[in-house]
């Protein structure tokens, strides 16, 4: 009753179009929902996702959830989780893909999540890690561990968001490390994002998990962008 109280005064406003909520309507409203286009990476092993890292990395599985694309609605989606601090967005796309791929055979055996970590100096100036909502919800979903310490980010560097492809490629060298021990040996690692773009940054995070012996790699993310 008390819930229904304060959403009658401070009705809550979809992530997408902003507009009210009904009543059994969580985070984004059920015409968006529709409307937010679907990747069904899934469904298809050898999906873009997967192929984006050819050569590049050895992956077991990559996948997305739903297509970014400028000034759509996963982009203002993204944009509130990101920089709004809204991250029952996070926690609210982490629910929708668990059912999706829970039943991947190549997921089956995942031991740890492990987020895109975040430099000390941005997580402190931001409060959170856009990444963490979504990457415990699927932990909590698959019943697999969630472990934010094993990557580092050592070097702090400034948006990429106006900086070129290979600008982009460039600046992720050497930015991340890996801290673990004798318990991750040869585990599954399934490495989570919000928006996979060049791949630039789940590359270089890969090769620091796989230095560990005897891992192996998996890629998750909330949206694929074509940019």
């Amino acid at each position: 009753m008390i819930k229904s109280i304060i959403n009658l005064f401070f009705p809550k406003a979809c992530a997408g179009c902003n507009s009210f909520l009904l009543k059994d309507e969580i985070v984004i409203c059920t015409s968006c929902r529709h409307e937010i286009p679907l990747t069904n990476h899934h469904l298809n092993k050898n999906n873009e996702a997967f192929s984006k890292f050819y050569g590049r990395i050895s992956l077991e599985h990559a996948s997305c959830l739903v297509y970014y694309h400028k000034k759509g609605i996963v982009q203002e989606m993204i944009h509130k989780l990101k920089y709004k601090g809204h991250q029952e967005i996070g926690e609210a796309i982490g629910n929708w893909y668990s059912e999706e791929i829970k039943n991947v055979q190549e997921l089956k055996d995942v031991d740890f999540i492990i987020p895109v970590p975040l430099h000390k100096k941005r997580l402190k100036s931001r409060g959170y890690n856009q990444v963490t909502a979504f990457g415990e919800t699927i932990s909590k979903q698959l019943n697999v561990d969630y472990e934010k310490s094993i990557l580092k980010r050592n070097i702090y560097s400034k948006s990429q968001i106006s900086k070129s492809i290979i600008g982009r490629s460039e600046v992720v060298e050497n930015i991340f490390g890996v801290d673990f021990s004798e318990k991750h040996h040869n585990k599954h690692f399934l490495l989570v994002d919000d928006v996979l773009t060049t791949g630039s940054t789940l590359e270089a995070c890969g090769k620091e998990l796989l230095k560990i012996p005897g891992a192996r790699l998996s890629v998750v993310c909330m949206a694929y962008s074509h940019s």
